[in-house]
């Protein structure tokens, strides 16, 4: 995304101005009627903000021949099954000794016998996605991630399947015609894939689709997981992104609460205890009694667990989840070297920093680049900038503001 069009984005959209570009209806409407319920088609004349300028076919091009992807970064897919590495890799050549360095020569080959490349992790290579991602997976406040698709005419590049995933599909060039079908698995979990599922998605594969539909260039598909579907490409060359949001769940919540209540148990003796020595075996008569023990003392642990511990536990594996916005190395340093008593300064993009105090009464920065320890005298000056302020370095005070800036935290205010 340009930097125009990200101005131009958040000026008309307000809180949410990555959503908006792929739904036409508000966040609250999107969250209520659609969000991990039903699939949500919207025409590009449906979308006037548009998402061109995301990704198009010469970033493609780009991608495979001048960038030195190496495979996972990149897949190939032919009659729904994914090619092994070596079959679109090779070694880098003089000065670059890496085996798996995707070859542009063999991808003009299998391309043109019909096989779907698909390029993975397009949030960590390509510039316009690693923005709009982070900007969507704050407003959502779930992962997200991009791949595309790039399938020969007539190809269907993978069978029906589902995702465990929700996705955004984003038809970037040429028409898809989609088919979809109800779940057959509810709301899968992350170590749910439609593999173990595959007679069941199969013969839902064989009754007709629940919708049916061609995608254009400019149109959106959101498409909640567990939602069955196959695509096949029209005509010439189809290119689509989907932008996939990797939701929490409350197995993500149980998980917490599994957790710190077994850590909380474990602190009693009697659940440290040795079992007996059992010459025969273990069986139900010989250990039942120390099934109940621990049973009842789970139980009575998880009872007791504070709610805010598990959002605490959950907030640490968001941050572990995503990365702040990008930084340039060699500009950041410079711009702290010659840092002005006047510049505007701001926390950098998507650190997700909040400040904690502790019962003593010092605070802690907490943030995606880990914990720093508040001075008194800076709360206030923090405070302000975990607000979203833009400070001159001079309220920051010219020393920390520096110290910031190499630690990544301060950026220059792009507006100052």
């Amino acid at each position: 995304m340009t930097a125009a069009t990200q101005s131009r984005v958040s000026a008309d959209h307000g809180g949410h101005p990555a959503l908006q570009l792929l739904v036409p209806v508000d966040a609250e409407t999107f969250a209520r009627e659609h969000w991990s319920r039903r699939p949500l088609v919207t025409t590009a004349a449906d979308l006037p903000g548009g998402v061109a300028d995301l990704f198009d076919e010469d970033a493609v091009d780009e991608l495979v021949s001048r960038r030195g992807l190496r495979a996972p970064f990149l897949r190939v897919a032919r009659d729904g099954r994914t090619l092994g590495d070596r079959e679109f890799t090779q070694g880098g050549g003089v000065g670059a000794a890496v085996t798996d360095q995707v070859s542009d020569d063999k991808l003009l080959r299998l391309f043109g016998e019909g096989s779907t490349i698909v390029l993975q992790g397009l949030h960590r290579t390509w510039g316009p996605l690693i923005d709009f991602t982070q900007q969507l997976a704050e407003e959502l406040g779930h992962p997200v991630q991009a791949n595309a698709y790039v399938t020969p005419g007539q190809s269907t590049g993978f069978s029906d399947h589902y995702d465990v995933h929700d996705v955004f599909v984003l038809q970037v060039a040429g028409e898809k015609r989609w088919r979809l079908r109800r779940p057959v698995h509810a709301s899968p979990l992350r170590d749910e894939p439609w593999t173990e599922h595959r007679a069941a998605v199969e013969e839902a594969g064989r009754a007709e689709p629940e919708l049916e539909f061609t995608l254009s260039p400019g149109d959106v598909l959101y498409l909640p997981r567990g939602w069955i579907h196959s695509a096949t490409a029209l005509g010439g060359v189809s290119t689509h992104l989907t932008l996939g949001v990797h939701v929490w769940t409350r197995r993500h919540l149980a998980d917490e609460l599994v957790r710190l209540a077994l850590e909380s148990a474990s602190r009693d003796e009697r659940v440290r205890a040795s079992l007996d020595v059992t010459p025969a075996g273990f069986d139900r008569r010989s250990l039942g009694a120390d099934i109940d023990l621990v049973r009842e003392s789970l139980i009575r642990e998880l009872r007791s667990i504070d709610p805010g511990a598990v959002v605490d536990a959950l907030e640490t594996r968001v941050r572990g989840a995503q990365r702040p916005a990008p930084v340039r190395p060699l500009a950041q340093l410079a711009a702290a070297d010659t840092l002005a008593p006047a510049t505007g300064l701001r926390l950098r993009p998507h650190v997700d920093a909040r400040l904690v105090p502790d019962p003593q009464g010092s605070v802690t920065l907490r943030s995606r680049l880990g914990d720093r320890a508040v001075e008194p005298l800076d709360v206030g000056t923090f405070v302000a900038l975990v607000g979203g302020g833009v400070l001159r370095a001079d309220m920051v005070g010219l020393e920390l503001a520096r110290q910031l800036m190499r630690e990544g935290l301060l950026v220059v205010a792009d507006d100052a």
